[in-house]
């Protein structure tokens, strides 16, 4: 099994290195960024990708979309700090098959990532759970109108960066990032992009080292 890391922590891939060493024939790559782990991915076409939602450059949820369009069949489970129901069901609808916290037990861990290879789907236990309930007795969630992508500008916008930073990051024309970032406004009634950010940061949309250069 090919499997590649992508976490711009070095202690965390280093840890699933050891986790995933204990596996028969296991070939395992690693990637710190959103861009490199799309460079990896086309490199060593690998059976299964283990991603988090928070890099440093192209959040995790764009990488999604973008490894599903470069192979519709690829095999992506999420590692996240996030289990709330915006992010689980986003990545999902992008297209991953999996979905795990970085809480998890090692054991369940693998279990996902066997299952997940073998074609199949897993979601965290705990996470399927409050999902099903959060669905059935919570009203709509704030940012339910929102895309992935409308989700990866306003990550951006809380980490501080431009429209044109944004507009490079997606690979997208700097009219159209601002016509995005003036739909979500919208969306979500919000004036400024002060109030866009104020929001992201809110619900959780901030990286815990938000706001890098």
């Amino acid at each position: 099994m090919k499997v590649l890391i992508v976490d711009d922590h070095p202690i965390v891939r280093a840890g699933l290195r050891r986790l995933l060493a204990a596996q028969p024939e296991a070939e395992v790559w690693e990637a710190a960024s959103g861009k490199e782990a799309l460079s990896a991915f086309k490199r060593h076409r690998p059976d299964l990708v283990v991603l988090d939602l928070n890099l440093p450059d192209i959040g995790g949820l764009e990488i999604i979309t973008r490894l599903k369009i470069a192979d519709p069949a690829a095999r992506i489970v999420v590692l996240s700090m996030h289990d709330d129901q915006i992010h689980v069901t986003r990545a999902l609808q992008a297209g991953a098959a999996g979905y795990v916290s970085k809480n998890i037990p090692p054991e369940e861990l693998l279990e996902a990532i066997g299952r997940v290879a073998g074609g199949r789907t897993y979601i965290e236990r705990e996470i399927a759970e409050e999902l099903v309930f959060s669905c059935i007795r919570t009203p709509p969630h704030p940012l339910d109108e929102l895309s992935s992508r409308d989700l990866e500008i306003l990550r951006l916008l809380a980490q501080g960066r431009s429209l044109a930073q944004i507009a490079d990051a997606l690979g997208i024309g700097y009219k159209t990032a601002a016509n995005n970032c003036s739909q979500i406004k919208a969306k979500l009634r919000a004036p400024t992009t002060a109030d866009l950010i104020r929001i992201a940061i809110r619900h959780g949309l901030a990286d815990r080292d938000a706001r890098r250069p």
